[in-house]
């Protein structure tokens, strides 16, 4: 298994067995699952991991390739984001009744916001070890990272919709904190990779040049929490911009490139293995009722249509131009491929007791555990089938 999706069944697996072990009041097991309900996953995610995982990956992109790309990426992070939280909050309206869960459209729209974007996180570290033609990786990677930030600023206006009420909340007022977190994180990024940059051509030594990369995240995270724009799209930027600095206009040194890319794969293998056991052990904590599995199971098929229709008409529209050509199986991996993650679970866990928190959790768990482990373990051999897959190094030397 990818390391990824192993320590997640790690994780789901043994969490599993202790909860079998607390109903017998074995009482080590008890005083674990109160430590992990103690863990504030939404915090520990949004606030501490995410900025690290998401300049981790994006400090990794070939922004050469992105920028040949920057069209499909960005109408499907701008475009296909919205448009699948439609469908999905639409379709989840009128199916919830069906299970005896009726539920308001607002929490409905918060669903769909928070489990639209696909997790960079989920598709960086299995994706790109799928043997996914390296076109179709790059619009991929960069579209999750991209859309990532969409999805989190969709949920953020949403969310403040559902607590102020939409009589209370005019139009423009949506559109200023959409603008504040979307425009206002694009240009934080912006500077602090600028910035970060200039920096590292100043000197040559490595140890203070890892050092400011570990700066910048941790001091760009909180300062854009200060300032209400969005953490995720400045972390991507200022990853981006670094990436492309440090390897197109000698900010670094062979030597300082190579410990700080290491570094940084380090921190980012890190924090994979703790996430994906973080959201495995949550199974001890997570009450999810079976009427509540069962609306999850039917959430699958309502996300997985959602995002082929959010693929297929932005690239539909960008097929009209004839210097973009999509086949029919990208867009089938494409869909496959946008997978959800620890990012989903931490929205849906950051919503207040008010709301149906327990609801939205347990469904989003489930959508969320079949994306990892279903779509996770298939997307390599569904590339294999249709074709699409690129060929081994060896497989190319046995050929030669």
């Amino acid at each position: 298994m990818p390391t990824a999706i192993g320590l997640m069944v790690l994780g789901l697996v043994a969490s599993l067995a202790l909860v079998g072990l607390a109903r017998f009041d074995v009482k080590p097991v008890l005083k674990f699952a109160n430590l992990v309900n103690k863990l504030d996953f939404s915090t520990i995610v949004m606030q501490v991991m995410l900025g690290f995982l998401l300049f981790a990956g994006a400090i990794h992109v070939d922004t050469r390739s992105l920028g040949r790309l920057r069209w499909p990426v960005g109408i499907l992070a701008l475009v296909g984001t919205p448009l699948s939280t439609g469908i999905v909050a639409g379709a989840m309206y009128l199916m919830l009744p069906w299970f005896g869960l009726p539920t308001p459209f607002i929490y409905c729209l918060l669903f769909g916001a928070l489990i639209s974007p696909t997790d960079p996180v989920a598709v960086l570290s299995i994706l790109t070890k799928a043997n996914i033609p390296k076109a179709l990786e790059t619009k991929i990677v960069g579209e999750s990272l991209f859309n990532d930030g969409v999805g989190v600023v969709l949920f953020v206006v949403t969310l403040e919709v559902a607590l102020l009420g939409p009589g209370d909340v005019t139009l423009s007022h949506a559109l200023g904190i959409f603008l504040r977190e979307t425009v206002g994180g694009l240009v934080l990024g912006t500077v602090l990779g600028l910035g970060t940059g200039w920096l590292l051509r100043t000197i040559d030594n490595y140890q203070v040049e890892v050092l400011i990369t570990l700066a910048l995240v941790a001091g760009g995270t909180a300062l854009a929490t200060r300032l209400h724009t969005s953490g995720p799209l400045a972390m991507v930027m200022a990853g981006l911009l670094v990436g492309h600095f440090s390897r197109t206009g000698g900010v670094l040194s062979n030597e300082s490139q190579n410990y700080v890319d290491k570094f940084w794969e380090l921190i980012d293998e890190v924090l994979n293995a703790l996430l994906f056991v973080l959201m495995g052990l949550e199974v001890l904590v997570l009450h999810i009722p079976g009427r509540t599995v069962l609306a999850g199971v039917a959430a699958i098929g309502v996300v997985l249509v959602a995002r082929m229709v959010a693929v297929a008409l932005p690239l539909g529209l960008l097929r009209i131009r004839s210097t973009f050509k999509v086949s029919d199986h990208g867009t089938i991996v494409l869909t496959w491929g946008g997978l959800r993650g620890g990012l989903a679970v931490a929205l849906a866990l950051s919503l207040p007791a008010s709301m149906p928190r327990e609801l939205l959790v347990g469904i989003t768990y489930v959508v969320v555990v079949f994306s990892i482990i279903g779509q996770g373990l298939t997307i390599g051999p569904l590339v294999r089938w249709l074709g699409v897959a690129q060929p081994q190094p060896e497989e190319v030397e046995k050929h030669a």
